[in-house]
């Protein structure tokens, strides 16, 4: 009797084994399915999780079917999961036979983290002064009998806010921080607007946000101060940076406060009332609310593939699947104030005696914490994500945290994502102090040899704006390449960690032929690309950076930029970058240097036109998310500036000139004339900066040329030059209306009526040729390569071309020398005041 049980159980695994094999080792997966069931197309299972412990038992027993690999394949539907799937070193594949999590044909199989929440009526009394039955209440869920905590909601996959103190995208502005007392006045003209538990304020400082639970508000007047809870509380008031901002210029820090039950009043917020146990929502326009699917997230964390040093997960993959709906936390336990990049500050504060042994200037200390994310890697190799979607994400998307190597990221889709999308490589960890390099025994710890590839990463950094589309921290030969990236709070990839220029393990990493744009949607000191700290042998190319949106609460409106290579940064090589204007930050790179070469909007088209996602993913750039709504940059243009007057303190004006980050900024003198040129936006605003530091100088502007040849739009074959040295001049037109009207009409139609004299430029290889006029004044700027002599290339524009003389001779009938020039003297040249 014993020895048939035994037969019939050995019977019974010979004939699951057999329909593996039959199957050439496919495991199925369905909604339908039972974990009970064999796991065959005809029988498949219910989770992934017992997918994964069917998958673990064949290569265990060596079964011959594996030869080929496993293929776990989910079938169409969304699956619900009450925990995160760990992938194990048991549940490494093999080159010859890895193993793949996969959609079937025509399937999209979503793996979700939240629940759903139903049986919604509308409320039966009046609240916050809104009418009867505006807003809809349902029963909070519970987990083991306590009300479920989240800080976000979707209704039909669209993020809902959280009740707030502000309407739409408006916020308020602090009025002080006390630091010694850990607190902040704020106005507070809404009465209605009352204390609750829970409730939080959202400011931004500088180049990130934070999130601090208040403690008590203490309202005098039409003002309020605000206390917040530990550990929050003396963190954010004892980081130098970022820290909350007071400015005359551009406003103070930015804020609003929400989650609370009486900021309840505008169509899309929600609250949850966990003491009541209740959640309380007011549909948008056209939403019906019992038609509608409301889900809030449960699991932090919906993925893990987590392996040892010495016991790596490996040859493991995900293709086809949609991971869905992760929760984020910490704030509401802790409070969320990050020092960049999302990292949080565990400890933070300013060095009385600056410098450490590392740096000899630095001012302050801090130690990091790195947010939950939905899909977690350690110790993996060979780990691929293809074809997958991440959306609906409260935190980071996908995150390669510690000993992670040549795993693939590719033809992805990151949307809808409070954090950033992709996090990769060791940043600090929690005993280490953010700004050392990271310098390690065992290099199986650095996250190495990782591909990122053609995903399309938009609306992203949601929630936490401080967060990036691809964010890098000390990491080796990583390729981040052809990747599109849209609709981003801060920057779109950065790329290092540790703020020095002394040696760590970063080297050879690359940045190529990405697409980034319609990022610095609500923060400044922002780049398309941005980097720091030494990276010997590494590479930014090709890529192309366009359509920086226009942030209304940015600390700085000016300092948004393309390229920005921060503290510390070398050893790149930085070239044949198609960005609109050299719009770019070079500070306190290393002693090494980089390589800079071609960085404007002359290089190649070609560049512009096959950076981004390539084929077969291609189809991912019909979901890019543009908001049309929100304004963009205005972009720099051509502007002098002319100061007359006495004796000019030039260190002074480069220093008032400082905030306004023109691009290409140099200052140009002849007697008591100075005059400014570059590019820049809001001229005046400048001017009227000037004017507070020099009340006895004349500033006058002089923009929007009235005449403008450029090289690359004029010249056959045209290939300008990468740097550029201006020649400036000025002179006056005659007294006379009449004439100086002839003047301006002879130049809107020289390059119709006189092309000769754009053929002369062409032949001098000018790179451009710009007249700006203020009443009878006219400024002349020429621009040539770099290294020429002006000289040497002027009497080039006259060489078999006689009718530039002709052109030279008529207007000298229009132009005079400006005040102060001798009688046969018309234009003069401004000499260029040199840097100290």
């Amino acid at each position: 009797m014993h020895l048939n049980t035994i037969q019939k159980i050995g019977i019974f695994f010979l004939l699951i084994c057999a329909s593996f094999s039959v199957n050439a080792a496919e495991i199925w997966v369905s909604k339908n399915g039972s974990d009970k069931n064999t796991g065959t197309k005809e029988s498949p299972l219910a989770t992934l999780q017992m997918a994964v412990r069917k998958a673990r038992e064949l290569r265990r027993l060596k079964d011959a079917s594996i030869k080929d690999g496993i293929r776990i394949i989910v079938m169409d539907g969304t699956y619900y999961l009450n925990e995160p799937l760990f992938v194990r070193p048991e549940d490494s594949g093999t080159a010859e036979s890895p193993t793949t999590i996969e959609a079937d044909k025509n399937a999209k199989p979503i793996l979700n983290g939240g629940i759903e929440i139903k049986n919604w009526t509308k409320t039966t009394t009046s609240i916050n002064g809104l009418k009867k039955g505006t807003i809809w209440v349902a029963d909070a869920p519970k987990i083991a009998g306590d009300v479920m905590n989240y800080r976000q909601l979707w209704v039909n996959g669209k993020k809902a806010v959280r009740a707030k103190s502000t309407s739409g995208n408006k916020m308020d502005r602090i009025l002080s921080w006390d630091h010694e007392s850990q607190t902040c006045w704020i106005p507070f003209t809404d009465k209605t607007i009352k204390y609750q538990q829970g409730m939080e304020m959202f400011i931004v400082q500088w180049w990130s946000t934070a999130n601090l639970r208040i403690k008590n508000i203490e309202v005098k007047q039409d003002s309020a101060r605000l206390s917040f809870e530990e550990p929050e509380s003396r963190i954010q008031s004892e980081h130098p940076w970022p820290a909350p901002w007071i400015s005359k210029n551009n406003g103070n820090s930015a804020f609003y406060l929400n989650n609370a039950m009486s900021m309840l009043n505008e169509p899309g917020e929600w609250f949850l009332d966990k003491k009541a146990s209740k959640i309380y929502y007011i549909p948008r326009v056209g939403e019906e609310i019992n038609s509608v699917k409301i889900t809030a997230p449960v699991l932090e964390n919906l993925i893990a593939i987590k392996g040892t040093i010495d016991s790596p997960v490996h040859h493991f993959g995900f293709k086809g699947i949609s991971f869905q709906y992760s929760n984020w936390l910490r704030p509401s336990q802790q409070g969320h104030v990050p020092l960049q990049s999302g990292l949080y500050l565990l400890d933070a504060y300013k060095l009385k005696i600056p410098g450490t042994p590392n740096q000899a200037n630095l001012e302050n200390q801090a130690w990091v914490g790195r947010p939950r994310a939905a899909v977690e890697v350690n110790y993996s190799n060979n780990i691929q994500f293809e074809s997958c979607r991440f959306e609906h994400l409260s935190s980071t998307g996908l995150d390669f945290n510690k000993g992670t190597n040549h795993n693939t990221v590719k033809g992805n889709l990151f949307k809808d994502i409070g954090g950033s999308a992709i996090n990769v490589g060791i940043f600090s960890e929690e005993a280490f102090e953010a700004h050392l390099p990271l310098i390690i025994k065992d290099e199986r710890e650095i996250c190495s040899d990782e591909v990122i590839a053609d995903n399309l990463i938009t609306n992203v950094t949601n929630e936490d704006w401080g967060t990036l589309g691809i964010s890098a921290g000390f990491v080796r030969n990583i390729t981040i390449e052809h990747n599109e990236i849209s609709d981003v709070s801060y920057s779109g990839i950065a790329m290092g960690w540790g703020w020095t220029h002394t040696k760590n393990v970063m080297e050879n990493n690359k940045i190529l032929a990405n697409k980034i744009h319609h990022y610095a949607k609500h923060l400044h000191d922002v780049s398309g690309i941005y980097t720091l700290s030494s990276q010997p042998d590494s590479r930014i190319e090709e890529n192309y950076i366009d359509k920086v949106y226009n942030s209304p609460y940015a600390h700085d409106p000016f300092l948004w930029l393309y390229l920005y290579t921060d503290e510390g940064t070398q050893g790149f090589t930085i070239k044949n970058n198609w960005i609109v204007e050299k719009k770019i930050l070079k500070n306190h790179n290393g002693p090494q240097g980089n390589v800079w070469e071609n960085n404007d909007p002359y290089v190649s088209t070609k560049i512009k036109n096959t950076a981004g996602i390539r084929a077969p993913y291609s189809d991912l750039t019909k979901e890019v998310v543009i908001d049309e709504s929100w304004g963009l940059q205005e972009m720099p243009k051509p502007v002098a500036i002319e100061l007359t007057g006495a004796d000019f303190d030039i260190e002074k004006i480069k220093s008032t000139l400082t905030g306004f980050r023109i691009v290409g900024q140099e200052l140009y003198q002849w007697k008591n004339h100075l005059v400014i040129y570059g590019k820049m936006t809001q001229p005046e605003r400048t001017k009227r900066k000037l004017a507070l530091a020099f009340p006895s100088l004349q500033i006058k502007i002089y923009e929007n040329p009235v005449y403008d040849f450029q090289n690359f739009e004029r010249c056959k074959d045209s290939k300008p030059a990468s740097d550029w040295e201006n020649i400036v001049l000025t002179a006056n037109l005659v007294d006379d209306p009449k004439l100086q009207k002839e003047y301006v009409d002879y130049h809107t139609t020289q390059f119709e009526k006189w092309p000769e004299i754009a053929k002369g430029f062409c032949n001098a290889d000018f790179q451009q040729v710009q007249v700006f006029k203020n009443e009878r004044q006219l400024i002349l700027v020429i621009s040539i390569p770099k290294g020429e002599n002006f000289d040497k290339l002027n009497p080039k524009t006259t060489e078999n071309n006689p009718r530039v003389n002709d052109w030279n001779t008529l207007m000298k009938k229009y132009q005079t020398g400006i005040e102060g020039t001798k009688p046969d003297e018309t234009w003069i040249f401004l000499n260029k005041v040199e840097s100290k």
